[in-house]
């Protein structure tokens, strides 16, 4: 039997009542965050910046490095990585959010967001990682860092990885380590994560994670070395991280 309303009125009430917003996790702005693009030291990148930053996060991309910003700071090529493409995630949660282009000196990044809002923290995936460290290598020093499907130890399956960068665990800031269980990027294997955490003790911590929904190249940002499906859950594991 259907059942019609009586009046117009009551009909918009239950359509209303029935309609659920959805909010895309990333690549819409988010409300009252102003997207522009900067130059630090020379290098170009994307800043997203709310009205009252809580903290500031750069986020250093995979592969070659390279995003291809716009006059008014979107980023038109190498926004599928996850950290990128979650970037308006992140800045709807209150962070100043930096997405510097290939040859940057993180150096210059940090002491840039530093002046905008401490503490600043610095998250790379990827080949991400390896920026990071030499970066941290050459003295820069964020207040935290964040290492995404990490190239990690030698038991990642590439000695050009943040152990062997760095040299010495005493250089690491508070770090986070997110992998997932079934990344089969030969350059990010799982086995790497347990060494890494051994040398680096007490300054490291790990969340793993696992599902979502891979497809393609195992080490593209579609697979599980991307965290394809559950990006919500590496959103979080960072913003309760960086608080």
């Amino acid at each position: 039997m259907l059942f019609f309303p009586r009046s117009i009125s009551a009909a918009f009430r239950l359509l209303a009542a029935a309609v659920v917003v959805v909010v895309p996790l990333g690549g819409a702005a988010a409300a009252g965050v102003n997207t522009s693009a900067v130059s630090v030291g020379g290098t170009k990148a994307s800043l997203l910046l709310p009205a009252k930053p809580r903290a500031s996060l750069i986020l250093l991309t995979g592969g070659t490095g390279r995003v291809e910003i716009d006059a008014g700071g979107e980023i038109s090529y190498g926004g599928a990585t996850q950290l990128v493409r979650t970037r308006d995630a992140y800045a709807a949660r209150g962070y100043a959010v930096l997405v510097p282009d290939v040859g940057f000196d993180l150096n210059q990044l940090v002491a840039y967001m530093a002046q905008i809002k401490r503490p600043v923290i610095v998250a790379g995936t990827s080949r991400g990682t390896q920026r990071a460290a030499r970066g941290i290598a050459a003295g820069a020093r964020p207040d935290k860092l964040v290492l995404t499907s990490g190239f990690l130890s030698d038991e990642s399956g590439d000695r050009d990885n943040v152990m062997n960068i760095l040299g010495n665990p005493g250089l690491l800031p508070p770090t986070l380590i997110i992998h997932h269980r079934q990344d089969a990027c030969r350059k990010t294997a799982p086995a790497g994560v347990a060494p890494f955490q051994a040398w680096a003790g007490a300054r490291a911590k790990v969340t793993w994670l696992s599902g979502g929904s891979p497809q393609g190249d195992a080490c593209e940002a579609h697979a599980s070395h991307g965290f394809n499906g559950i990006d919500g859950q590496v959103v979080s594991a960072i913003s309760a991280f960086s608080h």
